[in-house]
């Protein structure tokens, strides 16, 4: 769980990437008709209640495509915004604006989204221990931004890909011939090639549970798609021989009961995979 992908070459990567796919060989539309030497500023204004998100990123596109620009903020990435407000201005080439303004924009909406539902569901969950966290149910290539919104919204990032953490799934356990066989198989790989990183074990019910309890070296056990009965069990079966994670279809409607379980962790794929934009809109000041 740590943010260590979050780094100024990265966000450089990205920012690149994302432009050289939306500018190509040139904005022509831009180039058409803005005169060259026209300096302009815009401002971004909010049109959907929420969290705010993306305001740094949104500075770094600017000031990628001109490092001279003025980048003046109003609202803070992970305040609480309401339509009508503005959240920066920003000051440069009329036609450096209009190249950066998509790619702010969706980077912003989208981020604004996934931020103002982690908010909502941390909120929900304040009374307990539990910590929410996100999955690796992302957008391709935009893992970062939509992991860095999580963050913002107030929630934890669980694993950032396959490489910085063992999580065995069912498939995983199914394909070694069950959890027993699943951990000594990976404790002994890890050992071989010099590696550590954290176990975590997917249970389906409390036979599961016993057994990775048994197997020993596991660091979280998750309680995939269990009832909340079920997961109390599990939980106090489990005490503090392992971090605890609850998985599996959880919703506004079934999170509080869950977090009331004692779980240590509770992860929520749809809070990056079925989020609606925040309305968010870049306009010309004149």
């Amino acid at each position: 769980m740590a943010y260590q992908y979050l780094t100024d070459k990265n966000l450089e990567q990205f920012i690149v990437s994302a432009l050289a796919e939306d500018i190509g060989e040139g904005d022509f539309s831009t180039l058409s008709s803005v005169p060259k030497e026209a300096i302009s500023t815009a401002k971004l204004l909010i049109k959907d209640n929420g969290i705010l998100a993306g305001v740094d990123l949104a500075q770094k596109i600017f000031k990628h495509l001109e490092p001279d620009c003025s980048f003046e903020i109003f609202k803070k990435d992970g305040e609480k915004v309401q339509k009508g407000e503005e959240a920066f201005r920003v000051k440069a080439h009329a036609q450096i604006l209009l190249q950066g303004e998509r790619l702010v924009l969706n980077c912003m909406q989208r981020m604004s989204a996934i931020a103002t539902k982690t908010n909502h569901f941390t909120q929900m969950i304040a009374h307990t221990k539990a910590r929410l966290l996100d999955t690796r149910k992302t957008t391709p290539n935009f893992r970062m931004i939509e992991k860095w919104a999580v963050l913002i919204g107030g929630g934890t990032n669980h694993r950032f890909g396959l490489f910085d953490m063992v999580m065995l799934k069912d498939n995983h356990i199914d394909y070694a011939g069950g959890i027993t066989k699943a951990v000594q198989n990976t404790q002994k790989y890890l050992q071989n090639i010099n590696k550590k990183l954290r176990i975590e074990v997917e249970t389906r019910n409390i036979d599961e549970v016993k057994e990775a309890l048994s197997v020993g070296g596991v660091d979280v056990i998750m309680l995939d798609n269990m009832s909340v009965a079920t997961m109390k069990e599990a939980v106090k079966l489990i005490g503090n021989q392992a971090q605890t994670e609850a998985s599996g279809g959880i919703t506004e409607d079934t999170i509080i009961g869950i977090a009331e379980t004692g779980v240590d962790f509770i992860s929520v794929g749809a809070l990056t995979h079925a989020v609606k934009s925040l309305d968010l809109s870049l306009k010309a000041v004149v």
